[in-house]
């Protein structure tokens, strides 16, 4: 599997997020309660950056509608949005964080 280095980890807020791409992949780094967590940047609901949106209690909150991502899952936790978006792995190295867009090892 292969890691791309995506930013340092000082570069996402505190339970907050950092939009960046990954080959053409718009990705938002996560972080919530200690935890780094890599989704797909476009909500599944209204093709808006959730990178932009709010974290909180393991989600991440699309700013235009209202809808939750399970940071781990990435379902939607409620309505509008009914699909979920794209989890990756991620890693984090010497206060480097590396994304994977691969889905197995």
């Amino acid at each position: 599997m292969t890691y791309v280095k995506v930013c340092a980890l000082d570069e996402v807020p505190a339970d907050g997020a950092l939009g960046v791409e990954v080959d053409d992949t718009p990705v938002v780094i996560a972080r919530s309660g200690g935890d780094v967590f890599a989704l797909n940047d476009i909500c599944s609901h209204a093709e808006v950056s959730l990178s932009e949106g709010e974290v909180y209690n393991g989600t991440i909150e699309c700013w235009l509608h209202g809808s939750c991502f399970d940071l781990r899952s990435g379902k939607p936790t409620n309505p509008p949005a009914t699909q979920p978006v794209a989890t990756y792995k991620v890693r984090v190295e010497d206060g480097e964080v590396y994304v994977s867009l691969a889905g197995d090892d």
